[in-house]
């Protein structure tokens, strides 16, 4: 192991090293190429070149490089460990409130998601982001233990207006807090019987709260005691496919809202 340790610290120290690598598994080339994809001078390619054929992870064909089969192995993981860690490094801040037991995708669909956190000036910068989205979706579902005033309001709006579809299904805590209040009782009974919209209650906790707001997923994450920490959003075609599932999976094992009952 001490040895693998220190080949990857080889490369861990030099990232002109690793693009050096990465750029010859993806196809030939040569000095002056690698020099102007890494803005490294020509003595450090040299350098570079000559340790990476000591170790037999590129050869040489007259004036060109390429990376061998255990080359293209190397850059293959190293890529991989890259986007590992910068997807640990991005999801660390908000990792205590995902709920990664029911999150059925490789966390590493979720390196390029937008992460949104309440800040001093912004608190409700979670609730906001999703919000922006709300007004701006034409077909819009949801599965959550949570149903806000803000993304009730903007839902009813579009819901009733025709500009939006809509299908949530909420936990049965969400829809009866709702039905408390005299002023979000009567929009949540406008929503629920207007013609593009449709609202089931699930009788279990439901555990994650999503939002798919046409190609983007929504994940709001709460804390033990219910309040907002963060929201992510991806467009990802894998969490995409995760998050519907889910929703219909929900859908199917909840009963429809009777409006009059409100």
């Amino acid at each position: 192991m001490e040895s693998a340790l220190a080949e990857i610290e080889f490369l861990a120290l030099s990232a002109n090293r690793v693009a050096v690598l990465e750029a010859l598994a993806e196809e030939p080339h040569d000095r002056a190429e690698l020099a102007e994809a890494t803005g490294a001078s020509q003595p450090t390619i040299g350098r570079i070149l000559r340790d990476l054929e000591e170790r037999r992870w590129i050869s040489r064909a007259e004036r060109e490089y390429e990376a061998t089969a255990t080359g293209r192995l190397v850059a293959e993981g190293l890529t991989d460990l890259l986007a590992i860690v910068e997807t640990e490094e991005r999801l660390r801040p908000v990792m205590e409130w995902l709920p990664t037991d029911v999150m059925a995708f490789d966390l590493r669909r979720l390196r390029d998601a937008t992460i949104t956190v309440p800040s001093r000036t912004r608190p409700s910068a979670p609730v906001q982001r999703v919000n922006e989205m709300l007004g701006e979706a034409e077909d819009v579902r949801v599965c959550s233990h949570a149903f806000n005033e803000q993304s009730l309001e903007a839902i009813r709006e579009r819901a009733l207006d025709g500009t939006q579809t809509f299908e949530g299904v909420f936990s049965r805590t969400a829809i009866d807090a709702l039905a408390e209040d005299d002023s979000l009782r009567t929009r949540l009974r406008e929503l629920a019987s207007s013609d593009g919209a449709a609202i089931r209650i699930h009788d279990d906790e439901i555990a994650i709260a999503i939002t798919i707001a046409n190609d983007r997923v929504h994940l709001m994450l709460r804390d033990d005691d219910g309040v907002l920490q963060a929201a992510i959003d991806t467009d990802d075609p894998e969490v995409m496919s995760w998050a519907r599932a889910v929703h219909e999976a929900h859908w199917s094992a909840a009963t429809p809202l009777d409006a009059g009952a409100l």
